[in-house]
């Protein structure tokens, strides 16, 4: 059904234009608020922050376009157990709970550069296809009191990340991320701040990677 319902969606071109006017407001629930600061572009991936409210750390957002079967996309990033793409930047990650198409409960420890404590997190992530205007989220928030205290590691509390993908028809995808995340501990917000344009940068670029690969999307 998940694919059928992307399938009828590529091939309804007229909706493009209305899904792009759709966009512009979907993209964040604080757009009219909050002004994203672009920071860089590198490799057709375009990075913006912005200070988020009551928050010393910085949000990001993310952006490219290319060409790559949108069901494909959506898979990766919603499929349970599909995160061979993610990096080395976990020592762990867990699947607390799933239901197809609905939502996906995860538990990560990041593995943090010395001399830092590794952090955990669980979280919630949410997945929509809104037929309506062609636009796939997956929006994850964090869990909070579903893992025990773990004393080696530092729990995240703060935290919540977006993912949105349009096809634009012609085989090319709209992927966006955005995102924050405090880390707790003794992580200094000005360092934070400076290295954040960094993260959707390289998830970005190991999700249309793996997009544009040969190997299937689900295992």
């Amino acid at each position: 059904m998940f694919l059928e319902i992307i399938i009828a969606m590529k091939h309804n071109l007229l909706l493009i234009p209305i899904c792009f006017s759709v966009l512009s407001l979907f993209l964040s629930d604080d757009a009219c608020a909050q002004k994203w600061t672009f920071e860089k572009e590198v490799d057709g991936i375009k990075i913006y922050t912005q200070n988020d409210p009551g928050s010393s750390f910085k949000s990001y957002k993310g952006e490219t376009d290319f060409y790559a079967p949108v069901e494909k996309v959506c898979t990766l990033l919603g499929t349970a157990n599909n995160f061979d793409w993610w990096g080395d930047d976990f020592t762990e990650i867990k699947i607390l709970d799933h239901k197809d198409h609905k939502f996906i409960q995860y538990y990560f420890v990041y593995k943090m550069p010395w001399p830092l404590t590794d952090r955990d997190l669980a979280v919630e992530s949410i997945l929509k296809m809104d037929t309506a205007n062609g636009i796939y989220t997956v929006s994850s928030k964090p869990l909070l009191m579903k893992i025990p205290v773990n004393p080696e590691l530092v729990t995240i509390n703060r935290y919540w990340q977006k993912w949105t993908v349009l096809s634009m028809g012609a085989g090319k995808v709209h992927v966006v991320i955005e995102g924050l995340v405090d880390p707790g501990g003794n992580v200094p917000s000005w360092a934070y701040n400076m290295l954040i344009t960094e993260m959707p940068m390289k998830t970005i670029r190991l999700l249309r990677e793996r997009a544009l690969s040969s190997k299937p999307a689900n295992k």
